[in-house]
């Protein structure tokens, strides 16, 4: 699955981030988009903030805006020095989402932008178990990603977004029950909302 159109999209960030604004269009644009995850959430300066599996800086670009104190981490060393070059104003971390270098309680919030689409089944339990111990109690973690339409006139659109630029992972993620795991690892889901006719879905879950 996936074409060859997903390969250059990670070769070449202008075609990447240039995607990635094209389907943000869908929530209002791309300042709205990675702003879905913080609403109705407390905004302090001081808020330590982990942007999980940051990519080349994304979402990162606008929580450095609200936050003083932002690390992103992210497996690909490619993309990280991309994100120091785009948001020199964070942190950056190499590592794996499911075996985080970070002590217990470490942040308030872990934020993760469409991210989780891109893991296995048993690697999204990891995740959810690391981001529930790095988080200090009372910590959120807040994410969005893609979910099943229930609208059926976005079905179309998604299913060639995920065959263009997509793997199998993301035909499962559609399948999952996220709200599910996060409740089994400890959290406490305090909200869910959908987006674009329920493609995509935004939560926030408390430890």
């Amino acid at each position: 699955m996936a074409t060859v159109l997903r390969t250059w999209s990670y070769q070449y960030q202008w075609l990447y981030d240039g995607v990635s604004r094209l389907a943000a269009l869908s929530v209002g644009g791309e300042g709205r988009f990675h702003q879905l995850p913080l609403q109705g959430l407390t905004i302090a300066s001081e808020t330590k903030v982990l942007d999980l599996c940051c990519g080349s800086g994304q979402a990162t670009r606008f929580l450095v805006q609200y936050f003083q104190d932002v690390t992103g981490l992210d497996v690909s060393p490619v993309s990280l020095e991309r994100a120091r070059g785009n948001v020199p104003q964070a942190q950056y971390v190499e590592a794996l989402a499911e075996e985080m270098p970070f002590g217990n309680n470490q942040f308030d919030l872990v934020h993760t932008s469409v991210a989780m689409h891109e893991m296995k089944p048993k690697q999204l339990q990891q995740i959810f178990q690391e981001v529930y111990r790095v988080l200090k109690p009372g910590g959120v973690f807040a994410m969005v990603d893609f979910h099943k339409p229930s609208n059926l006139l976005f079905w179309p659109g998604l299913a060639v977004f995920l065959w263009l630029f997509e793997t199998k992972t993301s035909w499962q993620l559609l399948e999952t029950d996220l709200v599910g795991l996060l409740k089994n690892v400890g959290f406490e889901v305090v909200d869910q909302t959908f987006q674009t006719g329920g493609s995509l879905q935004v939560i926030q879950a408390k430890k």
